[in-house]
């Protein structure tokens, strides 16, 4: 597959980017898609180091024109974004970006959906939720970005035990495993797929 038929990768995330660079690292070696933004909502995130240490763009958005300006729609097609992928971005996604990116964008969320989602059920907060409900099994959700949170549809879902001497820091490393095997390869089969319509 020659460059010219490469699809463009922006990453959204707010935190360290453990999930962007993994992903990064996956589209090194497959070469199949190209990585060309980061975009994130702090500064101060280690994703931003990430983005310099790959030699990506990257681009600092601010609150006010992303949910009451353009969302940033015109820098991302100027970078000739085709997709978006969501990777630890802590803010809702306004219309019209999702409209911009119909389809084309995607989310993983550290928990079966439709358990353990919505406003504030993030990271060490959905763990926490599932371990106190008992939970035998939590996992992973892949899915399509709307316009409520954890909400789109469902591309692909794997599960994993929890067990009775759990703790939320067990549990994550579990669930960041699965996040790492399976994220960008379930990106890579999305993209492939979108290409065949």
């Amino acid at each position: 597959m020659g460059l010219d038929h490469k699809k463009n990768i922006a990453i959204f995330a707010s935190g360290n980017g453990t999930n962007a660079s993994n992903i990064i690292r996956y589209f090194k070696q497959t070469q199949t898609e190209n990585i060309c933004l980061i975009v994130c909502n702090n500064p101060q995130a280690g994703v931003i180091k990430v983005a310099a240490r790959n030699n990506i763009s990257y681009l600092v958005i601010e609150k006010e024109n992303f949910f009451k300006g353009d969302g940033y729609v015109p820098e991302l097609k100027k970078a000739s974004v085709n997709f978006i992928v969501l990777a630890g971005f802590l803010w809702k996604l306004p219309s019209v970006l999702i409209n911009a990116y119909q389809n084309k964008i995607i989310n993983i969320h550290p928990a079966l959906l439709p358990k353990y989602g919505g406003k504030g059920m993030y990271g060490s907060y959905v763990h926490e939720a599932v371990l106190s409900a008992k939970e035998i099994e939590s996992g992973i959700t892949i899915h399509f970005v709307d316009e409520i949170y954890d909400n789109g549809k469902v591309i692909f879902q794997i599960t994993c035990p929890v067990y009775k001497n759990d703790t939320v820091e067990t549990l994550a490393i579990r669930i960041h495993g699965l996040e790492y095997e399976y994220f960008p390869r379930v990106i890579e089969d999305i993209i492939k797929k979108a290409d065949g319509e």
